[in-house]
């Protein structure tokens, strides 16, 4: 760091010093974290066959009971009445990276019950609701959870799979336990290896699938599929001479259609939409919209019309009853705000229904989920930068939307206090960045500190990828946050991390020159790709002057215990990040570990890990610990995405606590926080940055 930074960082803390004297108030919060962490999410929503109601699934976490509650509804489509509770929807199910498994429900054909997979009473099985909320039981039974479930055209039967019991698979976990667990290429190195994970809502003993993808340890048990009867409640096994309808998949057109990477078929004519996607490992990945009449033609029918072409196309799925295929645009330049489109693949005119400032398709956090959908209108999970998720009607013809549900309204209420705006910018090189910008109040002349957080900020960004930094609270509080969405992902680390970092420095550039933020008062953080980069950038930049991190990134120690997996770990290091073992490419060894670089990180870092990784950081992280560079917390049970909303709301609070402390020199005075602060103090009196204010003090 050059000295004109240093000197300025001296000012900022002398000044951050006395700050700290009169801020003896506790916080006022407009948007408290609580909120944040307490927003009720919906499942993507399933309209009924005959198009007059539409069935979804609302989440909510209780921080006091560290749990989540969730509940069916069913509400008309046409607004005319509340939704209708109809069911308790279970424990919401987790993949093994904490990110929640999409809630499937099925109607049954004549629209009186809805079918769902839920954890209730400690158990998997499928469960039916009466479409009138007057009855809710479950259908399966037996003592193995359910994983997969299929409704005959007919709604008269219901065939599903199950994997071993519960008691042997407690039973296999506790031998196990017993005998000492021997360690191979499946044994997920660097977390407690017993029980220390969740899988389908429980604590599991893991194993590794693919990489660092966990599965329960008896998942390669085949499934047993089982058919129960609706109407008697016979179950019996399937036999073998009976068939399970299988959806259509990419693999069974690959010789007619190569790339093919989503599709819906017209269950009514046959025909297939077909989203192709090529250049995967290229920057900018090509998406082509078209029509397969048939399961075996030859001949496509491509979308040509000027909305199709070279647009960033997301989904696709069929208008019941008509010629048409419904698709969705999310473009980078507009932040993915979502556009939905008409395509009549007989006369090939394409119509806009409606666009927005957000989401259309559902809140999944990583990857927007689907609109219901009927002849007449899209039943559609809306949420924006500063507006929580809210269930819609979307009139197919008009594009006319109607709001049906909105149990966030009052949060809602609250953000629109914060000015939240769509930012775009070129860097030096031209190359375009969008971000979601929260500006903070001013106090008196002087510009606010800048959070900034690097990755994905689609729908309601609340706490960025990962979702760990309250980001309307903390501008609420006097930092502006902005969310930066990566325009691409090369394949080459050099280029990618130096596109996170040439994203977030031109962002600084830009809101300072306009005098909206103090450029010498930067903090930043990422989960994942977002801490890497976060990371990247205290080792190769000047801009940032407090971070935080929610995941390891590549090192020695990563790469000792990754290595145990073998040839996939190995080739994914290689492809993705282009190391070899260290003694092999210590070239790019030396750019990205924080490990070799442990010189060059100036900036306090606060490191809030998940149990299941932590491991992986522990050669950077003690050596910046006992240097008094870094606070180390590590959350028990906890995957890649942490969950439990205790820990949400820990890490909200300490994250919003820590870049108030570095950018703002505010403590917070309650008397519980005290030995943080006073762990922060010493740090800052013992960084380097803490010194120069030593020298420069009277």
């Amino acid at each position: 760091m050059s000295f004109p930074f240093y000197a300025t960082v001296r000012r900022v803390l002398s000044v951050g010093m006395l700050l700290s004297v009169f801020a003896a108030v506790p916080p006022v919060f407009a948007v408290s974290p609580r909120q944040l962490v307490e927003v009720t999410d919906f499942s993507s929503p399933v309209v009924s066959p005959d198009g007059t109601h539409v069935v979804f699934r609302v989440s909510r976490a209780s921080t006091e009971r560290n749990i989540y509650d969730s509940t069916w509804y069913i509400q008309r489509m046409d607004g005319s009445s509340p939704p209708q509770r109809v069911s308790d929807g279970g424990v919401p199910l987790r993949d093994s990276a904490g990110i929640p498994v999409p809630a499937t429900t099925v109607w049954s054909p004549d629209g009186r019950w809805i079918y769902y997979r839920a954890r209730l009473d400690d158990r998997i099985g499928v469960w039916r609701a009466s479409a009138d909320g007057g009855v809710a039981e479950c259908v399966t039974n037996g003592g193995a959870d359910v994983r997969d479930f299929v409704l005959s055209d007919d709604g008269k039967v219901l065939k599903y799979s199950v994997g071993p019991t519960r008691e042997e698979v407690a039973a296999a976990e506790q031998a196990e336990y017993d005998r000492g667990i021997r360690v191979d290429r499946s044994t997920p190195l660097g977390q407690p290896l017993f029980r220390s994970g969740y899988v389908e809502g429980r604590p599991t003993t893991q194993r590794l699938g693919f990489m660092y993808n966990r599965v329960d340890l008896t998942a390669d048990v085949p499934d047993r599929w089982k058919v129960v009867d609706l109407a008697s409640g016979v179950v019996r096994n399937l036999a073998p001479s009976e068939s399970l309808p299988a959806a259509l998949a990419a693999s069974d057109l690959a010789k007619q259609v190569p790339h093919i990477w989503k599709l819906a078929r017209d269950r009514k004519s046959g025909r297939v939409a077909l989203l192709t996607r090529t250049g995967e490992r290229t920057d900018r990945p090509r998406i082509a919209l078209a029509m397969l009449p048939a399961r075996d033609a030859r001949h496509l029918v491509k979308c040509v019309a000027e909305a199709c072409i070279g647009k960033r196309i997301s989904g696709v799925q069929w208008r019941p009853g008509t010629d048409e295929v419904i698709f969705t645009v999310t473009p980078y330049d507009r932040g993915f705000a979502q556009s939905i489109y008409r395509w009549n693949v007989e006369t090939s005119a394409v119509h806009l229904v409606a666009t927005s400032s957000g989401l259309f398709g559902g809140e999944e956090r990583w990857e927007p989920g689907t609109c219901g959908i009927s002849l007449k209108a899209l039943a559609c999970v809306t949420a924006n930068a500063n507006r929580p998720p809210r269930l819609e009607s979307v009139d197919l013809q008009t594009g006319a939307r109607q709001v049906l549900f909105d149990p966030n309204m009052a949060l809602a209420q609250d953000l629109a206090r914060i000015p939240t705006q769509l930012l775009r910018w070129t860097d030096a090189k031209g190359r375009t960045f969008t971000g979601q910008f929260y500006s903070a109040r001013r106090s008196g002349n002087t510009p606010p500190p800048l959070f900034v957080t690097y990755y994905w900020c689609m729908g309601f960004v609340r706490g960025g990828a990962g979702d760990e930094w309250p980001l309307a609270t903390m501008a609420e509080q006097g930092i502006s946050t902005l969310c930066i969405n990566a325009p691409a992902f090369s394949p080459n680390a050099d280029k990618r991390y130096g596109m996170g970092q040439s994203a977030v420095e031109s962002a600084v550039h830009l809101l300072a020159s306009e005098g909206r933020i103090d450029k010498s008062k930067v903090g930043m953080g990422g989960l994942s790709f977002g801490s890497e980069v976060t990371m990247w950038t205290l080792i190769h930049s000047d801009v940032v002057a407090a971070a935080s991190v929610a995941s390891p990134i590549p090192s020695s120690m990563y790469y000792l215990l990754g290595s145990n997996i073998g040839k996939s770990f190995l080739s994914v290091l290689r492809s993705n990040w282009q190391l070899g073992a260290p003694d092999e490419t210590p070239a790019q060894w030396q750019k990205i570990s924080p490990t070799l670089n442990l010189d060059k990180i100036h900036a306090p870092v606060l490191m809030q890990f998940p149990e299941q990784e932590y491991m992986f950081a522990l050669g950077y992280a003690i050596p910046m610990m006992l240097s008094h560079r870094a606070d180390v917390y590590v959350f028990p049970n906890e995957p890649h995405n942490k969950f439990q909303p205790r820990h949400k709301l820990a890490v909200y609070a300490r994250n919003l606590d820590w870049f108030r402390f570095w950018l703002q020199g505010y403590e917070d005075p309650d008397p519980a926080k005290a030995e943080q602060y006073a762990r922060w103090r010493s740090m800052r009196s013992s960084t380097r940055q803490g010194r120069i204010v030593q020298q420069g003090s009277p």
